[in-house]
């Protein structure tokens, strides 16, 4: 298979698959090793394609054409990260990523795409397993989140709820 059919079968399987679809997975599909899929996927994004890394795999950015998405200011510590997150999603978000303000890189941005609770018990995982800490960690518990909700109702009440349990920044 040449280079531009396989990035043509990356490509497809990215954007046909409901759920992440990681390089190793990628790389068995095409016959080739994981890092030719990584320099394929460089490639595909270098032409114009919106394809995000994600802990789980590859997955196509491609913002919904109904909902809304919003950045919110979030603080709280590493122990209640997943009640925000199940917060979020449990009343019908995604948290599409985080985001903080690190004094010497400025902003760095971690890509999630969680929208279930498999989502976040597979992040939740993979933190653990690889002792990793949360971009938040840097910032002392400040940061942000971009949300992706189907409507303003199914985001004001992410917002009332996070607001609630003291989640929501307002310095």
């Amino acid at each position: 298979m040449e280079s531009s059919e396989r990035r043509k079968l990356i490509l497809t399987h990215i954007k046909q698959s409901e759920k992440p679809v990681s390089a190793s997975a990628l790389a068995t599909l095409a016959h080739v090793s994981r890092q030719i899929i990584v320099g394929d996927v460089a490639l595909l994004r270098a032409a114009g394609h919106h394809i995000i890394a994600t802990p789980r795999g590859y997955v196509c950015d491609v913002k919904e054409a109904s909902g809304i998405r919003k950045t919110i200011a979030v603080d709280h510590t590493a122990e209640q990260m997943m009640d925000e997150i199940y917060t979020i999603i449990d009343l019908g978000g995604t948290l599409v990523d985080v985001i903080v303000e690190h004094p010497i890189y400025g902003q760095l941005s971690g890509q999630l795409h969680i929208a279930s609770r498999y989502d976040a018990q597979q992040f939740y995982k993979n933190v653990c397993e690889n002792r990793a800490k949360p971009l938040s960690n840097l910032t002392n518990g400040l940061h942000l989140h971009t949300l992706q909700c189907p409507s303003e109702e199914v985001y004001t009440r992410i917002i009332q709820r996070l607001d609630e349990k003291g989640f929501l920044y307002k310095r």
